[in-house]
């Protein structure tokens, strides 16, 4: 498969952000200035909500880079694929939108622990299903 047939056409991402990874059932999107990656990966399950019946979810997470090493935190998880194209643009929107070449670590996670994700995958210690 060609690096840019990724599940989100090159024409809606916006500007500086481009496919760098696309391996089954994992796709890494890169932005330029600062260098950022945000990835989406189908995952196992296991931390779901057993009620859900859920074998599989799609967990994002973003990584960061510095000069000798890289460091990766996670957005969330979420049932569908769909979800986690709908969390990854709106993410993709939200570093293109306030995040600057001088900002830092910090900053980046300040944008993206708000990033209001649909379809969710609740963790199995959440006392807060019924």
């Amino acid at each position: 498969m060609i690096a840019d047939q990724g599940p989100i056409p090159r024409e809606a991402l916006p500007p500086r952000w481009g496919l760098a990874e696309n391996c089954n059932d994992r796709f890494v999107y890169r932005y330029r200035q600062p260098p950022i990656e945000l990835i989406m990966e189908c995952i196992a399950a296991d931390c779901s909500h057993p009620g859900l019946g859920l074998c599989q979810c799609w967990e994002l997470r973003y990584r960061y880079f510095f000069s000798d090493r890289s460091i990766t935190e996670p957005i969330g998880h979420v049932s569908t694929q769909r979800a986690a194209i709908d969390g990854l643009l709106e993410c993709m929107h939200r570093v293109h939108d306030t995040v600057s070449a001088t900002d830092g670590p910090l900053k980046l996670g300040e944008v993206l622990e708000n990033v209001s994700l649909s379809d969710l995958v609740p963790s199995g210690d959440s006392d807060t299903l019924e």
